[in-house]
């Protein structure tokens, strides 16, 4: 009887430190992780909300999505309400980098880790950055140009210079023109990465230098404004390499525009990644503090083969 007795308590016990005996069958809860994206307005962090979505379901993670919009003081607001319902982590795409800093410090006070994703932040501890590796992106749309360009003219930039992914895309650019001695950059101008704005920019650069014969866009608003003013100002000749390659730009590269090509990202798997990397955090495994997610570039000739292909 005593032995029975023994036993009983011995599998009372066990239940107890095993969830799945739990009397009400329950289990653990779901880790929640915060969200705030740079916009939902571009393609690219639909795409990357859609990586992150996907991943976090099979992981059985909640998300709270929210989109700050460009604007610094919404996306501040956004991080001091996750720290407020003390999420499990949180996922920043800056609007600044650095002024995004205040925000997550007061996320590392909290101890809630911090992870950014696309774009990375200057100040404030964070566990780690999950992106395209923007520095090869920026040095092969400028390899591409001055391939188009025979390795001689004048091109510009048309910047976002407030965002750090972007100042690496420019450096990439920078490096590769650098090694063409008949190459020079002679404008570098802020579009700030909206097509309208960026459009105003490039007519500025166009007036200004009228022999110009090359165009960046860090981004394809960017991409697409300078296009826009190079049909306005009827500068055919002005060869543009933009960056994501979505549907309006590939369809003006295969349109045979100006726009000759793109710096093409997977903005699906830097989210699928970034919530890998959350979970490997949660698992108290070690995490890289750089995670680079591999580019590559498409033009008409790909963009024409690839379509075919499907076909």
């Amino acid at each position: 009887m005593r032995s029975l007795r023994f036993v009983s308590v011995v599998m009372i016990v066990v239940c107890t430190l095993l969830t799945s005996c739990s009397p009400k069958g329950e289990k653990p809860a779901s880790k929640t992780i915060g969200v705030t994206l740079l916009t939902r307005a571009h393609l690219f962090y639909r795409d990357l909300e859609s990586g992150l979505q996907e991943e976090a379901d099979s992981d059985k993670f909640t998300l709270l999505i929210t989109a700050a919009d460009f604007d610094l003081g919404k996306q501040t607001a956004q991080v001091e309400d996750f720290v407020a319902r003390k999420v499990d982590a949180i996922i920043v795409c800056p609007v600044d980098s650095k002024g995004i800093g205040a925000a997550i410090r007061k996320a590392n006070e909290a101890h809630i880790p911090v992870f950014t994703a696309d774009i990375a932040a200057e100040e404030g501890v964070v566990v780690s950055h999950i992106a395209s590796d923007n520095v090869a992106g920026g040095r092969i749309a400028g390899e591409y140009l001055a391939k188009l360009l025979g390795g001689k003219g004048t091109v510009g930039v048309i910047n976002q210079p407030a965002i750090t992914s972007v100042l690496d895309r420019v450096r990439g650019f920078t490096e590769a023109i650098s090694r063409f001695p008949g190459m020079k950059i002679v404008a570098d101008v802020n579009g700030q990465g909206v097509r309208d704005r960026a459009m105003q920019a490039a007519s500025d650069v166009l007036q200004a230098h009228p022999d110009i014969q090359g165009i960046f866009g860090i981004n394809d608003d960017s991409a697409l404004g300078a296009l826009d003013a190079a049909q306005q100002f009827k500068r055919m000749n002005v060869a543009i390499i933009g960056y994501d390659a979505t549907p309006p730009a590939v369809d003006a590269i295969t349109k045979g525009t100006p726009l000759k090509a793109d710096v093409v990202q997977y903005p699906k798997k830097i989210g699928s990644t970034t919530i890998q990397k959350i979970k490997e955090y949660f698992a108290g495994q070690p995490v890289p503090k750089t995670v680079p997610v591999d580019v590559g570039i498409v033009d008409r000739e790909s963009l024409t083969t690839t379509s075919s292909a499907t076909k």
